[in-house]
């Protein structure tokens, strides 16, 4: 993270870049785009501010009424054309802070960044179907109610892709390449980072209006320092499911092994797809993932199933999470929200955690669908949770109780 001395002065240069890229370009050829979330909030807990409810690990943290950060991103993004060449340059600036205020002088969590910045190039004359790009560039699908990124290939890198297989299937091919450690490693100076090969196959017809999405990836034992890096192999399998319910259906089957991880939460300090680099190939992980979304009349929904498994060659560790989000429009602009989530961690040798989360409001909405956005909400949230889930400092629970309510207000927005 950045020191709030640092992230005021990189924030303005960061917005005044966006300002002057908007106005060199010509009139009506940047489209901007972005996202949000934020809000106030407050806790019945003893002696914290706010409060929110979760386990340490991917998929074990349900999202409505249970963030206590503010995280905002815009893109600008100008399509050109020149010889027969079409191009377009994009450029995706962040704000991410843990707390509910921004630009605080005692908050030294802020963090400003560039997300996105790469040019990517169609029609060329040799290959006039395919996609070139280069630069930062991130390419994830998450599961909503949980923000976690089953699918990520992010970060400094180049690659292609719509190149035609035949039958509709297609292929795209990415490398990476990150000069930075992921920061959970304590990996010493000179440390190379971390690199990775994504080989991905979709749009794989195996039935009526379902398709699959197989990437194989790859990640070489750099030296870290001195310290010898290991190599990483995984592999993610999709199924994808479209007209599922008035909405659509994912399934994930996932393995990795090695310094190639499956842990993809939403933090800004975690590149895509790395895990820990020095990890030999004892650390192993699978996953399976069922995500279905839903519109039926004036209900719309999410839902989650998951298990994940990871061990290295001292432990292992299975995690559970089962949960859903429903809202029900009550009229065209007004809705009810309520999401509940059951997450379970179980290390080997140590007691099992173990969290359930409910958060109910309403919301106004500019439309009745599920997601439609902006929403404007209104909640509280309660979560019970056993003493080993408390006792454990990485879920961020407050030990000596195992129960808590929230309340607050919050906005998010994609436009």
């Amino acid at each position: 993270m950045t020191s709030h001395s640092n992230a005021r002065p990189r924030a303005l240069r960061l917005v005044a870049f966006s300002l002057l890229v908007a106005c060199v370009a010509p009139a009506g050829a940047v489209d901007w785009s972005g996202y949000f979330r934020g809000g106030p909030g407050a806790t019945t807990v003893h002696g914290e501010s706010r409060q929110c409810y979760g386990l340490n690990g991917p998929g074990l943290n349900y999202r409505l009424g249970n963030e206590c950060d503010f995280y905002g991103e815009f893109q600008l993004a100008q399509a050109m054309k020149y010889g027969g060449v079409d191009f377009n340059a994009v450029l995706m600036t962040t704000f991410y802070s843990t707390a509910t205020e921004t630009g605080q002088s005692a908050n030294l969590n802020d963090n400003h960044s560039i997300e996105q910045a790469y040019v990517e190039m169609k029609g060329v004359d040799f290959a006039p179907q395919v996609l070139f790009w280069m630069g930062k560039r991130r390419d994830r699908l998450d599961v909503h109610i949980v923000n976690t990124f089953f699918t990520n290939m992010s970060g400094v890198g180049a690659g292609f892709s719509n190149v035609s297989l035949g039958g509709g299937a297609k292929f795209a091919f990415a490398g990476y390449k990150s000069d930075s450690v992921n920061v959970h490693d304590g990996l010493p100076n000179g440390s190379n980072g971390g690199g990775r090969l994504h080989a991905d196959f979709y749009d794989i017809a195996v039935n009526p209006g379902g398709a699959l999405r197989v990437i194989a990836s790859y990640s070489p034992g750099d030296s870290q320092g001195g310290v010898k890096g290991t190599s990483g192999e995984g592999i993610s399998v999709e199924h994808v499911q479209k007209d599922f319910f008035g909405g659509g259906n994912h399934l994930w089957v996932q393995y990795s092994q090695g310094s190639l991880g499956l842990d993809q939460r939403f933090d800004p300090s975690i590149p895509g797809g790395t895990g820990t680099l020095t990890a030999d190939s004892a650390a192993r992980s699978y996953r399976i993932v069922e995500s279905p979304s839903w519109q039926i009349g004036a209900l719309g929904g999410q839902a989650i199933a998951l298990y994940q498994h990871d061990e290295t060659q001292s432990t292992a560790v299975r995690s559970i999470s089962v949960g859903g989000r429903g809202a029900y429009a009550i009229t065209s602009n007004l809705k009810f929200l309520a999401e509940i989530g059951y997450s379970q961690r179980r290390p080997d040798g140590a007691a099992s955690e173990h969290l359930t989360k409910l958060t109910i409001g309403p919301a106004l909405a500019t439309g009745p669908d599920f997601w439609k956005r902006p929403e404007l909400r209104l909640y509280v949230t309660h979560a019970t949770y056993n003493r080993a889930a408390a006792a454990d400092i990485a879920n961020g629970l407050q030990a000596g109780t195992t129960s808590g309510t929230s309340y607050g207000a919050q906005v998010e927005i994609w436009f």
